[in-house]
């Protein structure tokens, strides 16, 4: 299958690109190295030392045989993006390429407008794309469990049978995003499903929870196909965030209270929910949602659980509760529905002591690559 990759650079798209091409598809990548860039505006990095892309493909290529073709340009470019589909003709489309830090977007005004402008924009011409040049090339495009926000009811997967004054019908479920880049992830799917329904575009939109780990099969070839890992307060997802903070014999620290419960998943189940989406495409004009997760855990169970893998590897670990800076409850319902993609055969890697020491373990071995000033957090939704 031809399969372009947008943001196929990123911590999601890099391994992915890999396990698709891995698998035999056809794999291009898309990207405009702004998130390499973003490193260098926050005076952050990876912890990983992190290749070019042109350095990871040549070497995916020199150990596999396999051809990895690179675009560099950005989907917000519809001249760019209308060469890359008369190209490549792409059968599929996996849409990472956002924008994809919620605290990013809630630095300033500046901000929150580049990640509408390019998430929105660079979606919609996708969109354009799809429907001008390869109108039965199915999108695959990554959205968010944090659309969905924190209701005080279950979470479906993306639609729910409502019945008001005695008449029912099914609609898409209510959603209350919690930052400027949580409402571009359900403007993106208000604009997906309208394209569906009068362009008859097949899409899926993979509500993807908070992803941690760090390697796949494929990452772990060779050092220079390495993925990145992020532990800054703007773009450190909390789980990798805590980790990284116990390498440093930093304090782990719990935002508030601690209750905020979050769908999570590992990098590997990410790579096979899109290959699961890819295998098994919607159908002409239909707008599917996966809720792509496989465990639910309080921001205080992941640090507990951090604590406990490294006092099992000898390093002392404490937990300290800090200001909140979102605006977000901080104890309250979740449970989500995510049953579709496990009925398509996605088999969960879950949080076990031994992926968190793996994970540790690299920290600890990259540590002095650590910026501590950036453990902490600097930005505020108030």
């Amino acid at each position: 299958m031809r399969i372009i990759v947008a943001g196929g650079d990123g911590f999601c798209g890099w391994p992915t690109a890999l396990y698709l091409s891995e698998k035999g598809h056809d794999v291009t990548i898309v990207d405009n190295l702004v998130r390499r860039k973003i490193d260098n505006e926050l005076h952050s990095n990876s912890v990983t030392p992190i290749a070019s892309l042109q350095e990871r493909v040549d070497k995916w290529k020199e150990l596999t045989g396999k051809e990895i073709k690179v675009y560099e340009g950005d989907l917000n470019h519809y001249d760019f993006l209308t060469l890359v589909f008369k190209n490549e003709r792409p059968e599929a489309f996996v849409h990472f390429a956002e924008q994809r830090s919620a605290p990013y977007s809630m630095i300033d005004r500046e901000h929150a407008v580049y990640t509408q402008q390019n998430n929105v924009l660079g979606n919609l011409n996708v969109l354009y794309a799809i429907k001008e040049f390869e109108p039965d090339c199915h999108l695959i495009k990554l959205g968010t469990m944090g659309e969905y926000g924190q209701p005080n009811i279950d979470i479906e997967e993306g639609y729910i049978e409502i019945e008001h004054k005695g008449r029912k019908d099914t609609l898409p479920f209510p959603k209350q995003p919690g930052s400027f880049y949580h409402l571009t992830k359900v403007h993106d799917t208000h604009n997906i499903m309208f394209a569906c329904k009068i362009w008859g575009i097949r899409a899926t939109d993979l509500n993807q929870g908070i992803v941690y780990g760090l390697n796949t099969e494929e990452t772990k070839k060779d050092p220079v196909l390495a993925n990145r890992l992020d532990y800054d307060a703007v773009f450190g997802t909390a789980l990798n965030r805590f980790l990284v903070q116990a390498a440093i014999g930093h304090d782990i620290t719990v935002y508030g209270s601690g209750g905020q419960t979050r769908a999570f998943l590992n990098i590997q189940d990410t790579v096979r929910c899109v290959e699961i989406a890819a295998e098994n495409p919607a159908e002409q004009g239909e707008f599917r949602v996966f809720n792509q997760f496989t465990e639910s855990f309080s921001v205080q169970e992941l640090a507990e659980k951090t604590k406990k893998a490294a006092e099992e590897l000898n390093v002392e670990a404490t937990v300290k509760s800090i200001e909140n800076p979102r605006v977000e409850n901080e104890d309250h319902y979740y449970n989500a529905v995510n049953t579709n993609l496990i009925d398509l055969g996605l088999e969960p890697h879950l949080l076990t002591q031994d992926v968190l020491k793996e994970i540790l373990q690299e920290a600890m071995e990259h540590k002095d690559r650590i910026i501590v000033d950036n453990v902490l957090p600097q930005v505020t939704w108030k």
